[in-house]
């Protein structure tokens, strides 16, 4: 069950568009750090008082020490009407008017006939498949479709923040209860003609946002949302690349070598999509993954590189890449894989197809 203390704000440390940070002052007079979804809850200003949802902090789960502000005792009402009638976190306290793009872009019922779309599993993955296809690829347009398997608010994502800052990626469309991007989605098939058709995307990345839930268990973690984001990109006609998990420094041995959830994805997907057989110590292990079609990518880009020219800091629970050089090589593999799908469709004859016309 959830925890809620009272708190006053005694610093706004930063805001960007649907975040803010800010220091504040528990009930005991113990200082401590909590964002505020503006959207959802408004602005807060030094000497508010507070509500905090403290339960991930005191559980020490991956939230970064921050508390979430629930409500701001200092202001009386807060009236924000959305769009249209369309709500996300629907029968919940927080359920929000946000909207939905498929109401004005009909487009989103076309196919995506070919374009590649990615396959991620954690969110450390989404920047370093984006880097990579702005790096094999420059000037391809790379959208992100953010699903609800994690965070729910695109703003928490620090990265994504960056990557739309310096153009590495056009746009972002939030799928499902995940609320926040450039375009809003009822569902990831129709985030994913968004992408394509109104943002007019060349590859698509589709992942969770922050966070990850596990058990330890096959099935029991959001990651395997990945088999139905392929399987639907693949119905739609989309080019499906399943990004692999892998790791050399995790400590738990069901995610050495190519990760569980990668092979329990490709044992779950009905479509066998493509991974790219990179770097060379997962090459024998990928050729023996049942469900996929393992291809050679030559002359990845070094992750190192790549991270360092970008000015970001990624890492995989709590590891940098010269910690797990692996499971970063993995990732940007999958970026050069989409990016040498691109140049592939750039240069093959145009064929007519049937299924340009929308899905019914």
């Amino acid at each position: 069950m959830p925890t809620f203390r009272t708190a006053t704000v005694t610093e706004v440390l930063s805001a960007r568009p649907g975040l803010q940070r800010v220091a504040v002052a528990m009930a005991d007079g113990s200082p401590a750090r909590a964002y505020a979804l503006v959207e959802l809850v408004g602005e807060c200003a030094v000497g508010d008082e507070v509500v905090l949802n403290t339960t991930a902090v005191e559980l020490g789960l991956g939230t970064g020490g921050w508390h979430v502000v629930h409500w701001n005792l200092s202001r009386r009402e807060l009236v924000a009407p959305g769009p249209d009638h369309v709500m996300k976190m629907r029968y919940t306290s927080l359920q929000a008017d946000v909207g939905t793009s498929e109401l004005v872009h009909p487009e989103c019922d076309r196919p995506i006939a070919g374009v590649p779309v990615v396959a991620c599993t954690v969110h450390s993955q989404v920047p370093l498949v984006a880097l990579a296809v702005a790096e094999r690829r420059p000037g391809t347009r790379v959208a992100y479709v953010m699903t609800d398997g994690a965070a729910l608010p695109l703003a928490l994502s620090d990265l994504v923040a960056r990557l739309r800052t310096d153009g590495t990626l056009i746009g972002t469309v939030t799928a499902g209860h995940a609320f926040g991007g450039d375009l809003e989605a009822v569902t990831v098939a129709s985030a994913l003609g968004l992408a394509v058709h109104t943002l007019g995307a060349e590859v698509v990345i589709v992942g969770m946002g922050p966070g990850v839930v596990g058990t330890g268990t096959a099935l029991g973690t959001t990651a395997i949302e990945a088999a139905s984001v392929i399987d639907t990109a693949a119905a739609l006609g989309g080019d499906t690349v399943l990004c692999v998990r892998a790791s050399a420094g995790d400590g738990r041995e069901r995610h050495r070598g190519v990760s569980h959830h990668t092979e329990t994805v490709a044992r779950l997907s009905r479509t066998s999509p493509r991974v790219a057989s990179s770097p060379s110590e997962l090459v024998e292990e990928l050729s023996e993954l049942t469900g996929v079609q393992p291809l050679v990518v030559s002359d990845t880009p070094d992750p190192a590189d790549l991270l360092g020219s970008a000015g970001l800091r990624v890492t995989t629970m709590g590891r940098d890449v010269s910690e797990d050089p692996i499971f970063f090589a993995a990732a940007v593999a999958a970026g050069a894989l989409a990016a040498d799908l691109v140049a592939d469709r750039a240069t093959a004859p145009v064929t007519p197809r049937s299924a340009d016309r929308p899905v019914h």
